[in-house]
């Protein structure tokens, strides 16, 4: 990937690399999402997987919502699981449940079917919204990439959907270590080969996500997780920046930083101060605001938010976000105020 000096000299590139800034960068996770009015004047016309495999649409709500809340970064409008099509497992995003895989897999002797993808041409609907996008983008905006991480799309494959005690998943990782080896190695073979994709067609950054790590001890983490979720990462193109962002379990963030990434995301759940502190100072660190703040009045969500920066002491190196993605009927001027409040409030302590 070769950057352009306006996006190398971003303040978003420069926090990735932990370089004084004007003011803090900030962007949202879910940015494009329902509960912006113009994305749903595109999600009322299509359902939402046929919003994430066409290209065109799927460009026009990420660009919007880069444009409409003046953020420091766009990120593609993707989800997480269609990779897992081509693997071979029926996926549906089914009304008012969310997505579902028809065919789990219960046993290890069921792993073999899951295939790793030696590659990614069957998502090529990605990589084309990615170059429609970066086309269309002001030049000192980066495109964040992204996919979820091996476990999480792991406990997909098993439980079939979302779970509060992930009993199946577990109960394979700790009863057959080797298939879930095999499962867990498939799954960071072809996610590394989709997001070196990602990268050619255009993204500067990439962020992964796993979301349901956090059901996790340090100690099964550091045994099951770490050395796939650390494959991905060594996977992407060392002048990339990666944001590791793992939810749910604050105890387990010097083990996210060993995994590798640039910046490591924090979710709402710890204080900023103390994450970074347990990241240590080498790594950048992204929030954390939590998400359900942005349904008080103003002058709250200004104190909220500048509590996080002044957690963040105006080192190098933080981008704000919220510790989890943002939810699909809050007010969605409150989410644009927050963009400018951090912008303003950035620029007093912030050590440019």
């Amino acid at each position: 990937m070769t950057l352009t000096p306006e996006l190398r000299n971003s303040r978003f590139f420069k926090a990735c690399r932990q370089e004084p800034v004007d003011t803090t960068p900030v962007w949202i996770m879910r940015q494009a999402g329902r509960y912006l009015p113009e994305y749903m004047a595109v999600r009322s016309k299509v359902k939402f997987i046929e919003l994430c495999k066409t290209p065109q649409l799927a460009a026009e709500v990420t660009l919007t919502a880069q444009r409409v809340l003046g953020v420091d970064a766009a990120i593609l409008f993707a989800d997480l699981l269609p990779i897992l099509e081509p693997m071979g497992l029926n996926l549906e995003y089914a009304a008012g449940e969310g997505p579902v895989i028809h065919n789990p897999v219960k046993t290890a002797g069921e792993v073999d079917r899951v295939r790793e993808l030696e590659t990614v041409e069957s998502l090529s609907y990605v990589y084309d919204a990615v170059r429609i996008i970066r086309r269309e983008l002001p030049p000192n905006i980066p495109l964040i990439g992204f996919a979820g991480a091996p476990f999480t799309l792991a406990s997909y494959v098993i439980e079939g959907g979302s779970s509060k005690n992930y009993i199946h998943t577990k109960t394979l990782m700790y009863t057959d270590p080797g298939a879930w080896r095999t499962l867990m190695q498939r799954l960071a073979g072809s996610l590394g080969r989709y997001l070196q994709a990602q990268v050619a067609a255009g993204c500067q950054v990439i962020q992964l996500f796993d979301s349901w790590a956090g059901c996790l001890s340090p100690a099964d983490y550091r045994e099951y997780v770490l050395p796939y979720t650390r494959q991905v990462i060594q996977s992407v193109p060392p002048e990339v920046p990666v944001i590791n962002f793992l939810t749910g379990n604050p105890a387990l963030l010097p083990l996210c930083r060993d995994a590798g990434g640039d910046v490591i995301g924090l979710d709402w759940r710890v204080d900023l101060k103390t994450g970074w502190a347990a990241v240590g100072p080498t790594r950048g660190v992204q929030g954390n605001l939590d998400p359900i703040t942005l349904y008080a009045d103003l002058p709250t969500i200004r104190r909220r938010a500048n509590d996080v920066l002044l957690a963040a002491e105006g080192r190098p190196g933080h981008i704000f976000n919220l510790g989890h993605g943002v939810t699909p009927d809050v007010p969605h001027q409150n989410v644009k105020a927050l963009v400018q409040m951090v912008h303003e409030l950035g620029a007093g302590k912030t050590t440019a």
